[in-house]
């Protein structure tokens, strides 16, 4: 508290009143919705809250009497609001006015938040609460077409992202036959959590554009992950066993994502600097990208691509099985990379394509740029890390009990490495 007192007695009188005024701003923002569905408390209203809320901060810091002005403030937002409550629940009218008593106290802290300095907090605090309000429509309609199925999966998610997620540690030491290994919790379970959201969006778009929509998913799911769409399409093929072959086509415009990222890092980043662009990582990324992109156009019938009925988002038990297969590769990569000690870099990026390979190509461009790394190391350690994530998801893929599917996806990815390695050879000749 002493720090933001110092920063808001010490700013310019111009700095203090403009956060005055975006208070203000910021209150008739939040009550311009509230003013259009023609609520008790409109722009005015809100607007002289945020400003009370602003006012009573900066006094509270400038006086230094603590923060009982602060909290007396909110009480009388709070009574300001149950009023209203009590007012429209006796009116035959408006009903009961929740949101509008919760909003103004949310004005009262969003002023708050700008003149204790917090303005990028304040602002996201307000424009989330006015897309709320807006938007009431849409999230009530969301809320009531969702099955018991649908729920329940929705919650499931919120626990695994947002409960277990932060109490997991950021990282622990594992021992086996007298090495130490780092491993970090953290990232394993943010794997869960990305097969689970993959899943809920896979489940959205194909429930509206049928096997067209696994497309959809395996793309720009695999810009996000492409590790984590193999868990979403292992759940899919549990599910329907006939559609396997949109699953493999998912799986392979993953891999086409994934190729394009490293690319569009190993290409972007070299522009403009005093190093050439890395134009070796064209030729072989151009060609899984190409080679993804035909296979999955041939493999799966796309113009029969009819509604598909999903029993579930996405299964916790599948999820949870990903992510300990995930953990046994990881342990293995991270026992690779300590033993083949000499190739240190290029154990650092198998291992890091376990994980995603956008990290250990964006570290191969930032030694590249610095000059630890010629334009053919670099260029190899992309290409490593682009082919241990091809590699790992026909091994994850290899997991399914439906064979068609495993033996689609170790064979095309078999035909994608071949691909890569050939064009290689190619501009090496």
């Amino acid at each position: 508290m002493n720090g933001v007192s110092l920063q808001v007695v010490d700013a310019p009188l111009d700095q203090t009143v403009l956060r005055i005024a975006l208070a203000g701003a910021l209150g008739m923002f939040l009550g311009l919705e509230r003013e259009w569905s023609q609520k008790p408390a409109g722009i005015r209203t809100f607007s002289l809250i945020s400003l009370l809320g602003a006012v009573f901060t900066l006094f509270t810091f400038e006086t230094g009497i603590g923060d009982g002005l602060l909290v007396l403030g909110g009480v009388l937002v709070i009574i300001q609001g149950v009023l209203l409550a009590v007012q429209g629940l006796l009116s035959d009218d408006t009903g009961l006015s929740l949101t509008t008593s919760v909003s103004m106290l949310v004005a009262y802290g969003v002023g708050a938040l700008v003149a204790a300095g917090l303005i990028l907090e304040g602002v996201t605090v307000a424009v989330l609460s006015s897309l709320l309000l807006v938007l009431k429509r849409e999230l009530h309609e969301f809320a009531w077409g969702l099955s018991h199925e649908e729920m329940r999966s929705t919650t499931e998610f919120a626990i695994l992202a947002f409960v277990i997620y932060p109490l997991l540690p950021a990282e622990i030491s594992l021992e086996i036959g007298g090495l130490t290994l780092p491993l970090e919790p953290q990232v394993i379970w943010l794997m869960v959590v990305a097969v689970a959201g993959i899943g809920i969006v896979n489940y959205a778009i194909v429930s509206t554009y049928g096997g067209r929509g696994i497309a959809v998913t395996g793309f720009f799911g695999g810009l996000a992950s492409s590790t984590a769409v193999v868990g979403t399409m292992l759940d899919h093929v549990n599910q329907r066993p006939e559609a396997a072959s949109y699953a493999v086509a998912a799986i392979l415009l993953a891999n086409a994502a994934m190729a394009a990222r490293n690319l569009a890092i190993a290409v972007g980043f070299t522009m403009g600097g005093e190093t050439a662009v890395l134009l070796e990582a064209i030729v072989p990324l151009g060609a899984v990208i190409l080679l993804a992109f035909a296979i999955a156009a041939i493999t799966a019938d796309w113009h029969e691509s009819g509604p598909m009925d999903l029993q579930s988002p996405f299964s916790m038990l599948n999820a949870l099985a990903f992510g300990a297969v995930f953990l046994v590769v990881l342990v293995f990569g991270s026992l690779a990379e300590t033993w083949f000690g000499t190739l240190g870099f290029y154990a650092t990026a198998v291992a890091s394509g376990f994980i995603s390979s956008a990290g250990a190509t964006t570290s191969a461009v930032v030694l590249y740029r610095g000059g630890q790394l010629g334009p053919a190391e670099a260029t190899i350690a992309i290409l490593l890390a682009t082919v241990s994530s091809i590699v790992v998801k026909a091994v994850l893929a290899s997991t399914s009990p439906n064979h068609d599917f495993r033996k689609q996806v170790a064979k095309y990815s078999g035909l994608l490495l071949l691909g890569g390695a050939l064009a290689s050879v190619l501009v090496v000749m």
